[in-house]
C-alpha cells in the first residue's frame, strides 16, 4: 500500500486532478488558433506547440524510444527532451496533440522524481506555460494549486535554478507565502511559475525584487 503524507493527499485525489488538467488543456489547445499554435510560449525556444508535443511525451514513447533517445542525446536529458519536442511538434497535428493529453487522462506516468505530485505539476506549469504566454485567463483550480504550492522547497527551486535569496512569495488570491526578506507578490499560479524556474511577462508581479523573475518586454 502507498505511504502518503497528508500534504501530498491521497493517490486517488492527484490522480483526480491530473486526469482533470489533462482534459481541461486539451478542450483549451482545441480552441486555439494557428498563429497561437506557432506563438512563443513561457518554455525558452518552444512554441506553444512544442510545449505540448513535451507534455505527451510521456505517453507516446516507450522506455526503449526514450532510452535510445537519451543515449543519442549523449545522455543529456535537457538535449534530448528539446529534439523529441521539436521532432514530433513537426510530426503531428494540434488536433492530434490536444487527444494525446485528453486520450491519456489516466495515465500513470510520472517523472523520475517526485511521483504523482510532481506528474500534477509537469501538466499544470507546462499549461500555464502556454495560457500565460497567449495572454489567456485560465485559473487553475485551487485544490491543485494548493497541493503544489504545499510541495514547494529548496532542493526543487535548486533544481529549477531558482535563486529566493531575500525574497519572500506572497500569493495574492490565497493564504500561501513562502521564503523570508523582501516581498513579491502575484497570484498563486504566477509564483508557482516562479518556483518552477519561469520568468513572467511584465506587470504580473509586485514588489522591490519582481524585476529578478520578469522578461523584459522584448524577450521571447
Amino acid at each position: 500500500m502507498e505511504n502518503v503524507t497528508p500534504r501530498e493527499g491521497k493517490p486517488t485525489v492527484v490522480g483526480d486532478a491530473i486526469a482533470a488538467e489533462r482534459r481541461e488543456l486539451a478542450d483549451l489547445l482545441d480552441t486555439l488558433r494557428d498563429e497561437q499554435w506557432n506563438a512563443p510560449s513561457l518554455c525558452a525556444g518552444w512554441r506553444v506547440r512544442e510545449v505540448a508535443a513535451h507534455m505527451s511525451m510521456g505517453f507516446r514513447l516507450s522506455l526503449h524510444a526514450t532510452l535510445g533517445a537519451l543515449v543519442r542525446a549523449r545522455g543529456n536529458l535537457h538535449r534530448m527532451t528539446d529534439r523529441v519536442a521539436r521532432r514530433d511538434a513537426a510530426a503531428h497535428a494540434p488536433t492530434a496533440l490536444a487527444a494525446f493529453l485528453r486520450d491519456n487522462a489516466h495515465h500513470p506516468w510520472t517523472p523520475p522524481v517526485g511521483g504523482p505530485v510532481a506528474a500534477l505539476g509537469h501538466d499544470v506549469v507546462h499549461g500555464l506555460d502556454i495560457t500565460v504566454a497567449l495572454g489567456l485567463d485560465r485559473r487553475v483550480p485551487e485544490d491543485r494549486l494548493r497541493l503544489l504550492l504545499d510541495r514547494v522547497k529548496p532542493s526543487g527551486l535548486r533544481f529549477f535554478g531558482v535563486d529566493l535569496d531575500g525574497v519572500r512569495l506572497c500569493a495574492e488570491d490565497l493564504d500561501w507565502s513562502y521564503g523570508s526578506g523582501s516581498p513579491v507578490y502575484g497570484s498563486a499560479q504566477d509564483l508557482l511559475l516562479l518556483a518552477f524556474g519561469r520568468r513572467l511577462p511584465p506587470g504580473r508581479l509586485r514588489g522591490g525584487p519582481s524585476s529578478r523573475f520578469t522578461r523584459r518586454a522584448d524577450e521571447a
